[in-house]
């Protein structure tokens, strides 16, 4: 029987949820919420990435709602995730393509290595399934293992992939690519790019090129720039938010390889750094494991507060 998502987002998180969970059922023993326990519990949430900012806050909401009481780790658990949920409930906005614009141009960024090739198969099957027609262009020219990548998708969805020989002119693809969706009544069209982001310079052109190439045939292109960030970077993808933002117009955020990582508390700091919408989250390799953002599955998951069925 498959699991539900919800039971694979609580799979997905265990590193991040024995990290996290396990440090509060240390500290929590029927224990006395005191500075000292306070003061454990604001590094534990630090170590988690969720931030020093967040950190503070949470731990002062307890300090004037609970303090010099006895709790138990469950209480404490139950609390934090209402405290995460409230954090990412602003930013818990799944994607949702603009019927006006047909097709509804993605263009998907982030630096190498982040998923994001895999994040645009994914997201085709998704709304594929949702009968949905979807194209995707294989815009990360140099890297030929992206276009094949992204080909093997197109065959596994039944999407057209544009794509041209090595070092092709990403922005020319993207194009040709538009044109086409315009005339065969594509829905969206997603665009992979390169993420070399040691040549920020290069990479900040190449871009800027593809959004001025694209605008000579539909000026409200792209619709969506959606930032794909790998979760095992930590607080460096705090950095990644910060740097996309000056080279192109982010307008939502998707968090891949949450299961490798005990660093689930970085979206808890992306969300209030940045307050950008999450709109989904990858927690394995299946094409069903990249999900719609939940803000309390999310909490709960992270925190591990038992399923309520």
């Amino acid at each position: 029987m498959a699991l539900g998502f919800f039971s694979r987002l609580k799979q997905g998180l265990s590193r991040s949820t024995q990290k996290l969970g396990g440090g509060i059922t240390g500290i929590f023993t029927k224990r006395k919420l005191d500075n000292e326990a306070l003061e454990e519990l604001e590094d534990l949430l630090i170590t988690a990435d969720m931030g020093a900012a967040v950190a503070e806050r949470i731990i002062e909401s307890f300090r004037s709602s609970r303090f010099g009481t006895e709790v138990t780790d469950e209480e404490i658990r139950t609390t934090l995730a209402d405290e995460i949920a409230t954090i990412l409930e602003p930013v818990a906005k799944p994607f949702e393509p603009d019927p006006a614009h047909k097709p509804h141009v993605v263009l998907v960024v982030g630096v190498n290595g982040v998923g994001k090739t895999t994040t645009i198969g994914k997201m085709a099957r998704f709304f594929t399934e949702e009968g949905k027609k979807v194209m995707m262009v294989a815009g990360d020219t140099f890297r030929a293992a992206a276009v094949e990548q992204l080909q093997i998708w197109g065959e596994r969805t039944g999407c057209p992939v544009i794509a041209g020989p090595p070092g092709a002119d990403a922005a020319g693809l993207a194009f040709e690519a538009l044109k086409r969706g315009k005339a065969e009544g594509a829905d969206l069209l997603f665009v992979d790019t390169a993420g070399r982001l040691h040549n920020k310079s290069a990479l900040m052109e190449e871009l800027a090129k593809i959004i001025r190439v694209m605008r000579k045939f539909d000026e409200t292109a792209p619709h969506s720039v959606l930032l794909v960030l790998d979760a095992t970077t930590g607080q460096n993808a705090v950095e990644q938010v910060r740097v996309f933002r000056e080279l192109v117009n982010v307008t939502g955020l998707v968090v891949t390889k949450l299961d490798g990582s005990a660093r689930g508390g970085i979206v808890v700091a992306l969300a209030d750094q940045f307050g950008l919408p999450v709109h989904a989250v990858g927690v394995g390799e299946q094409a069903e494991d990249l999900r719609p953002f939940s803000a309390v599955d999310y909490a709960r998951g992270l925190v591990g507060v038992a399923d309520t069925v």
